[in-house]
């Protein structure tokens, strides 16, 4: 009867992920513990894990392994929603450094005797990993020495969280051949692959669009193969390990691509927090959002419009509440506070006259009268006081308390005066004593927090700076972000580094992938034709409209990165260069007097945006007049319509030009008469 026993389906979720770069708030407690929209990310994990039919789990972690262990036993004592029919195990050892020695030790122990789902704790995903699971079993039937498969998904963005993969698998059976991940702070203009990779094998597939959300499928071999090399510490080096040793290992790894509906991401640094955090709100990971009851099986929220998620125990205006907000029971926030693209947890407080904007508040956080906050975090049981101003790419600690007026950007804070950094020598930890900005608050360097064994196989730069990633603008494209540590450095004085009005998702992602085609046409003199194909499929996927594309495509011409920032800050040199190239492209789309309008509505948006196409604004739209992509007719429409305050500047720097043409028509006139 042992032949017809039902096989148990199992899987391994690693706690201890990316510990240096959430500090501080990691030196309080465990990274897999850390809310993510009010619920922590162990719980979306073991989620999905329930949802894909797994029936036991073990969760592996070395820090905090009562905390995690208490976090467990409460789920399942209060019916948390991950506990019906799924069986959870704290597993640990004080004595694991690394991801490597966490599967040895699994080895050891001899838990896993069959096919697993392996994920980290920080990995967010709606996915059915069944479908998977059944794929990896037919594949090591066909393939006895299939290692692993690693579950992948198409990136739906153009911003880099250090999840990114450049791969070359095997089209007709997905095998993998080569594997690269992309640096963060980096965007290649080239990638050097292997001329073997092409030459052994007919049918070889590149995908350079994939993201990596720690995923995979392993077979009872994985773990042994890590217990006989002890230079796999990564999964990134046991990946390359049976790559570069196939043969040798006689072990193969695969691939699954995740359907286009399904969500998954992993949340390694502050960054894709705020992504996914953000990506949560506006449903991308639907059934997990927040008016869902995802972890107690009861709705919390009210879901109203503009992404608004409220308890009824929440007291706020609603009118506080401008779009993209969750706010938890027992929070508080008076009068006159505007609050956008902000999560607030339990038993917060937030005085009269505030500003926050991409803002993570933890419980029972107080920040008074008259302080903006944006593109940051504040952990448990922080007090901000009066007129501080915290901007992008802060992270305030818990039991941290701000003095009055305090402005920070770019900075960690924590609540104690010392911190613990590896010595030179690697091998030991030496007390570190930091700046003081009050009794409470104390400056934490990159250079205190950085931890070179923790690249997650990213390769660093010589001479490159070790740091924490920190938040930013999310609107942003790639081409403008030189490194993600930087992206505090925008502030609402730095006009030409965001978009005035905050595009809508699917708008935001065919402008980005314009910008990419542009920017690689013009780099590499790509025939025109080309390009109108790429920008028409990238219209025809997210559904775009005539008038959008036109507007759109204008805007992505002055949004790369050579007129963002051009070469001894000439923008009209850099301008005529982008249309001797790309000028057969934007004819395309500009041709009737409508469409003029669009191009010239896109310049609004780039005057707001760009100070040097500011300055020299009436210069560029004589450059378009001169080379007939906007005609006469469509620039006095257009400067009629400039109405208003707020196109005053735009107006007063379009006057001569307008003069101009319309004397220019008065001496043609004459003439024919």
């Amino acid at each position: 009867m042992a032949q017809f026993e039902k096989e148990i389906v199992q899987a391994v979720l690693i706690a201890d992920n990316n510990v240096w770069n959430f500090k501080p708030l990691s030196d309080e407690g465990s990274t897999a513990l850390l809310p993510l929209v009010n619920v922590s990310m162990l719980d979306y994990a073991l989620i999905a894990l329930n949802r894909s039919g797994v029936e036991e789990v073990f969760v592996y972690a070395s820090l905090y392994l009562q905390e995690i262990r208490d976090h467990i036993k409460e789920g399942i004592a209060t019916y948390a929603s991950w506990s019906f029919k799924m069986t959870v195990h704290m597993i640990g050892g004080e004595g694991c450094r690394c991801f490597g020695d966490a599967m040895r030790d699994l080895d050891a122990k001899a838990l896993i005797r069959r096919n697993f789902i392996l994920m980290g704790a920080d990995t967010v995903t709606n996915a059915d990993l069944r479908p998977v699971l059944e794929q990896h079993k037919r594949m090591a039937k066909f393939d006895r020495g299939t290692a692993a498969t690693l579950v992948l998904k198409e990136c739906a963005i153009n911003v880099r969280t250090g999840n990114e993969l450049l791969i070359a698998v095997d089209k007709q059976n997905s095998r993998l051949h080569y594997h690269q991940r992309l640096r963060m702070n980096h965007k290649e203009p080239r990638y050097q692959i292997p001329l073997d990779i092409f030459l052994g094998n007919s049918c070889t597939a590149l995908h350079h669009n994939l993201l990596d959300p720690q995923i995979a499928i392993g077979s009872p071999s994985m773990l042994s193969l890590f217990s006989d090399n002890f230079d796999f510490q990564t999964r990134d080096d046991f990946v390359r390990g049976l790559l570069i040793n196939e043969e040798l290992l006689d072990s193969r790894i695969y691939v699954a691509l995740l359907p286009a509906t399904q969500y998954a991401h992993k949340v390694n640094n502050w960054p894709a927090y705020q992504l996914v955090s953000r990506d949560i709100i506006n449903r991308w990971a639907y059934p997990l959002v927040p008016d869902m009851g995802v972890l107690k099986l009861q709705q919390q929220y009210v879901f109203h419009k503009d992404n608004i998620y409220k308890s009824l125990e929440a007291h706020v205006s609603k009118v506080a509440l401008r779009e993209n907000v969750v706010i938890h029971a027992g929070s508080h926030v008076e009068a006159g506070t505007v609050i956008r693209d902000t999560v607030i947890g339990e038993n917060c407080r937030i005085g009269r006259h505030c500003q926050l904007s991409n803002v993570f508040l933890m419980a029972n956080v107080t920040i008074q009268d008259n302080c903006r906050l944006e593109h940051c975090v504040v952990g448990d049981r922080a007090v901000i006081e009066a007129e501080c101003d915290v901007s992008a790419g802060c992270v305030v600690g818990a039991n941290c308390v701000l003095p009055r007026k305090t402005k920070l950007a770019k900075t960690l804070v924590t609540s104690t005066p010392n911190t613990q950094r590896k010595t030179e020598q690697e091998q030991d930890y030496e007390t570190v004593e930091l700046e003081a900005i009050g009794p409470q608050a104390y400056i934490v360097s990159d250079i205190t927090t950085g931890d070179p064994d923790d690249s997650e196989g990213e390769e660093l730069l010589p001479q490159q700076t070790l740091c924490i990633p920190k938040m930013g603008d999310l609107m942003l494209p790639l081409d403008e972000i030189s490194n993600f540590s930087d992206l505090s450095d925008i502030s609402d004085d730095d006009e030409g580094s965001r978009a005035v009005t905050p595009l809508p998702d699917d708008t935001n992602i065919f402008l980005s992938e314009v910008i990419d085609s542009l920017s690689r046409g013009f780099r590499e003199r790509s025939n025109p034709d080309f390009l109108i194909l790429e920008i028409n499929s990238s219209r025809y996927a997210y559904n775009m409209s005539l008038k959008e594309v036109n507007f759109n495509v204008v805007k992505a011409v002055f949004g790369m990165q050579h007129i963002v920032e051009p070469a001894n800050n000439n923008v009209l040199a850099a301008i005529g260069a982008a249309f001797k190239q790309l000028g057969p492209v934007v004819s395309n789309y500009i041709k009737s007097e409508e469409a003029m309008l669009d191009c010239l509505k896109a310049l609004e948006d780039v005057y707001e945006e760009n100070p040097f196409v500011r300055e020299k604004i009436s210069q560029i739209v004589h450059y378009l007049y001169d080379k007939d992509f906007v005609s006469e007719d469509a620039i006095h429409a257009w400067y009629c319509q400039l109405g208003g305050e707020e196109h005053f500047q735009l107006r007063q720097s379009l006057v001569k030009l307008v003069d101009w043409l319309n004397q220019s028509s008065e001496e043609d006139d004459n003439d024919e008469t």
